[in-house]
């Protein structure tokens, strides 16, 4: 399976997080387990997310373009999700590493 199929799958079972701002405060909450960062997301957004995860002790994985995560979760423009569940998370990390 690849990392977008599984995105699909974790946005059904309600285990994503969409959006900069709706990403940081599930990771201030310690709700997030991992993050996805858009590898066109502006500077700005990429040091924010960067800045927080190091805080907060959660790994960032930056390998999709913006249209690819998009694509994955039926949406347009993302450039930030969060995960929320731990074997979601896993798995993701693990397909990453193929």
């Amino acid at each position: 399976m690849s990392i977008t199929n599984t995105l699909g799958l974790a946005l059904r079972a309600r285990k994503v997080t969409v959006g900069t701002d709706i990403t940081i405060t599930a990771l201030r909450n310690g709700k997030l387990y991992l993050i996805l960062l858009a590898t066109d997301a502006s500077h700005t957004t990429k040091k924010k997310v960067y800045d927080k995860a190091k805080t907060y002790q959660v790994e960032v994985i930056e390998e999709l373009k913006s249209f690819e995560i998009s694509n994955a979760l039926g949406k347009e423009d993302i450039k930030v999700i969060g995960i929320s569940d731990k074997g979601f998370s896993q798995l993701l990390m693990d397909q990453r590493r193929k």
